[in-house]
């Protein structure tokens, strides 16, 4: 009975969360990654709007949650930004970003390849119609977002994390979630180089398409080749190269 009566709380808490306060914590999360840092301005509710793939009225009340909490300053007039906060020990899903932050790159492209290459395969068995929509409207989205690195990664995380929740497994879904956040603040500087945005809305076409053709081969293979790209990339930002060599 005791047990029961558990259940029954945790249920009704659950239903009890609006999709304000979903966007919240995604805004939070994308935070705590420094894909949004401190002192940095939020794109327009319009872009957050189109990027989320939600209302208007939702992001709008999504940042109002935040600035209740002191986490974002809004100011009229002028852009929200982010206050001076460091969220880096929050956790996003189950791990704090500074926790897998701690990890060498090696380490953590190696478990992305083994794990999140499953968790991919698994989506492209698993993936329904509503879920491809979303990724429809999140590479329009991207597309718009062309010209802006940091529009662009909220973009992309939630591209990534559509497709992680598809597998079917959302302890899997969750953990994949984090290692996506690995060294976020790098992959904002390495998205504004020349050419780097447009090569990895290729490999999202690349993927949609095998998604929507429920190839798990040509999933696993387009998402190998995406994860090789940022391996490439983070490791150039966080491994200058040794100026003898130049």
């Amino acid at each position: 009975m005791v047990g029961n009566a558990i259940l029954a709380q945790v249920r009704q808490s659950l239903t009890r969360r609006t999709a304000r306060d979903v966007i919240a914590d995604k805004l939070m999360s994308l935070i705590a990654t420094n894909v949004l840092a401190p002192g940095d301005e939020l794109p327009s509710e319009r872009e957050l709007a189109s990027a989320l793939d939600v209302s208007r009225e939702t992001v709008r009340g999504a940042i109002q949650v935040l600035a209740a909490r002191g986490i974002v300053e809004v100011s009229q007039g002028s852009r929200t930004r982010v206050h001076s906060i460091d969220l880096t020990q929050v956790p996003v899903t189950i791990a704090a970003p500074s926790a897998i932050d701690r990890y060498d790159l090696d380490s953590v492209h190696a478990a992305r390849l083994l794990i999140e290459l499953k968790v991919v395969g698994e989506a492209a068995e698993r993936i329904d119609e509503d879920a491809l929509a979303r990724l429809d409207n999140s590479l329009a989205a991207q597309q718009i977002a062309n010209a802006d690195p940091v529009r662009f990664l909220i973009c992309d995380r939630e591209f990534h994390v559509t497709i992680y929740r598809a597998c079917g497994n959302p302890l899997l879904a969750d953990f994949v979630t984090d290692l996506y956040t690995y060294m976020m603040e790098h992959r904002r500087y390495s998205m504004a180089r020349p050419g780097a945005i447009a090569a990895s809305y290729a490999d999202h076409e690349e993927i949609v398409k095998a998604l929507k053709a429920h190839d798990r081969q040509a999933v696993v293979a387009a998402f190998r080749e995406h994860l090789e790209r940022i391996y490439v990339t983070t490791k150039e930002m966080i491994e200058p190269k040794d100026p003898r060599f130049d």
